[in-house]
């Protein structure tokens, strides 16, 4: 190895490498999304709003650098995190508004940046998001409002999107979305907003109630403007009892 090779500061960020951070929400009607808006000029006219993502420090794998990253912008920390997929088209940062921003926060603001996307499951009551560095604001919207967002983060936000339909069909994640006792209307409601598809009501609940991974409670709603319902949770040992009979089927 060349002696006279400038050796690299391992408490650099590598202007290279970024993480990007989906966590998802559920606020028992819709899923929902965690954003940034990264805090540009009220006269510009560019995209303000951003997953929580930055660049990696070289001395960092990426799982640390996903959670300081999120914990940095959002304030979320010791979450669960899970890789999606790796984004490096040479065109991700293709939009003016995009490069004009990152001239204001980065070193090497025209460096080539490969991101590994992560995704999470979230409930929402036991996290309060406080924006913090280059994030002005941080917030749950709606994955069905969000049309377009920085860079390419709209195809990541698909892509986790896609990755969170395909698992719920064979391991039951979406608990993690729900409080510990919830009714079987919020859990359809859930499924329905993951799948983005209605889905039959009696059927859901059949087959719901025949897997018996929920078991009722002798309690019902309380302080609700309608008929309370009854209320589940989650029965982890009947999920574990399928799993290791080889069940892996949660499609509905």
């Amino acid at each position: 190895m060349d002696k006279e090779l400038k050796k690299v500061n391992q408490n650099e960020l590598n202007p290279h490498v970024s993480v990007d951070c989906v966590i998802f929400g559920f606020d028992m009607e819709k899923l929902t999304v965690l954003l940034i808006d990264r805090g540009r000029n009220k006269s510009d006219k560019g995209i303000k709003l951003a997953l929580p993502g930055n660049l990696i420090y070289n001395n960092e794998n990426l799982d640390q650098a996903a959670n300081r990253v999120l914990d940095e912008l959002t304030g979320l920390k010791d979450i669960y995190l899970e890789q999606v997929a790796a984004f490096g088209n040479p065109d991700r940062i293709s939009k003016d508004s995009d490069r004009e921003w990152l001239k204001s926060i980065r070193a090497e603001p025209e460096a080539r940046v490969i991101t590994v996307a992560y995704f999470s499951l979230v409930k929402m009551p036991d996290y309060l998001p406080q924006a913090s560095s280059f994030a002005k604001r941080a917030g749950w919207t709606s994955v069905t409002e969000i049309n377009e967002l920085a860079f390419d983060h709209y195809e990541i936000l698909q892509a986790a999107k896609e990755k969170l339909k395909q698992k719920i069909k064979i391991q039951p994640i979406g608990f993690n979305l729900l409080p510990e006792k919830f009714t079987l209307s919020q859990l359809h409601r859930l499924y329905e907003s993951i799948l983005e598809k209605p889905l039959d009501k009696r059927n859901f609940r059949r087959k719901i109630q025949n897997l018996e991974i929920v078991t009722s409670l002798k309690e019902k709603q309380r302080g609700v403007p309608h008929k309370p319902s009854q209320l589940f949770v989650f029965n982890e040992e009947r999920y574990r009892e399928l799993t290791e009979n080889g069940f892996d089927n949660f499609d509905f």
